[in-house]
């Protein structure tokens, strides 16, 4: 195995590493925010909208994170490892 080889393989796994990480903690991260929501709704119903404006604003700030994680996962991969030109010299 190469060094090539080798920094491909790392940088391929660390990209999924990353993406699996992002995705669970986002998911996770929804369900807190949704199931704080119903609870606030069911203890006082007249502050839905008020509750549904934080709602959303939390989500919103909480998906933010995973795109931002993602771009830096496609950096990471594509220009720093540059992933595509050592798997073209590989074959």
């Amino acid at each position: 195995m190469t060094s090539e080889a080798l920094v491909a393989g790392l940088t391929l796994l660390a990209f999924g590493l990353i993406i699996a990480g992002v995705a669970f903690g986002s998911a996770v991260g929804d369900g807190i925010v949704a199931s704080k929501a119903v609870e606030a709704i069911a203890r006082q119903p007249e502050a839905r909208p008020n509750i549904f404006t934080f709602l959303f604003l939390g989500v919103g700030v909480l998906e933010a994170f995973p795109i931002i994680a993602l771009g830096l996962a496609f950096y990471m991969l594509l220009v720093v490892a540059n992933v595509p030109n050592l798997l073209q010299h590989l074959h």
